[in-house]
């Protein structure tokens, strides 16, 4: 039997984010500017960014033990960095691999191996949490867009910006992710005569301002549990002020 004994009050708990977008977007100098980072590397992406890192990892074991480091040692970083998710997922897959002695994940067949995936990709998904949950760490895991065709049966077909991942694990990194920003440059189009009496279209470059989305739209995946505003320039410092409400604090005053 179940009592009112057994009730707890939710209390607020670090969160867990996923930033995406474009190479050289600025997403992983967004994640570094968090307070006390330390990176774990899936690939070689920090260049010249002064920051505390794991070495490179090579295998997905080499992902877990790190976690687990930060989980069982004494230490005083306040934020863990993942960069990148679909650097991570070709290292899952090379375990899968490894697990069924085949050369490719794609010669199990009938999917088969991206369902075991699946499995690896929640044991590191819990191994995050629990550092977020006892280690109050907030998590931050950088990853690359991709141009997806969602299929919705209320809907004819479009295409969205979504994460550079299998659609089994884009799930479970959607399901598992509080916050799920997407960083874009805005940009322009213009008319020009093609001749014949027709016209093209031509991107150019916006304002070079760099924002990020928190508020999904057809045109792109993004998410939030937390109360942000739908854009925000892509800066730590907004977007820290956006998560605690500083800067309505400060406009109301």
């Amino acid at each position: 039997m179940i009592s009112l004994a057994t009730l707890k009050r939710n209390k607020p708990k670090a969160p867990r984010i996923i930033i995406y977008g474009d190479a050289g977007i600025g997403k992983t100098t967004f994640a570094v500017s968090a307070p006390d980072p330390v990176v774990i590397q899936t690939e070689d992406g920090l260049g010249p960014l002064d920051v505390t890192s794991f070495p490179l990892a090579s295998s997905y074991e080499d992902v877990m033990d790190m976690l687990a480091s930060l989980f069982t040692e004494e230490h005083e970083f306040q934020t863990l960095v993942l960069d990148s998710l679909d650097w991570l997922e070709p290292l899952i897959w090379q375990r899968v691999c490894q697990n069924n002695k085949v050369e490719s994940i794609e010669r199990l067949g009938f999917g088969k191996g991206y369902v075991e995936a699946i499995y690896h990709w929640r044991a590191f998904f819990d191994g995050i949490t629990a550092l977020r949950d006892h280690k109050n760490m907030t998590i931050i895991m950088t990853a690359h867009n991709e141009i997806k065709r969602v299929e919705d049966p209320t809907l004819p077909a479009y295409d969205r910006h979504d994460l550079k991942l299998h659609k089994r694990a884009s799930a479970i990194a959607e399901e598992f992710a509080d916050i799920i920003l997407f960083a874009s440059a805005p940009v322009n189009t213009v008319s020009e005569d093609a001749g014949y009496k027709s016209t093209r279209i031509r991107a150019v470059a916006g304002s070079g301002e760099r924002i990020m989305h928190s508020v999904g739209q057809p045109a792109f995946l993004a998410k939030s549990r937390f109360p942000l505003p739908p854009t925000m320039p892509l800066s730590w410092k907004a977007f820290a002020q956006a998560l605690t409400g500083e800067s309505k604090e400060s406009k109301a005053a």
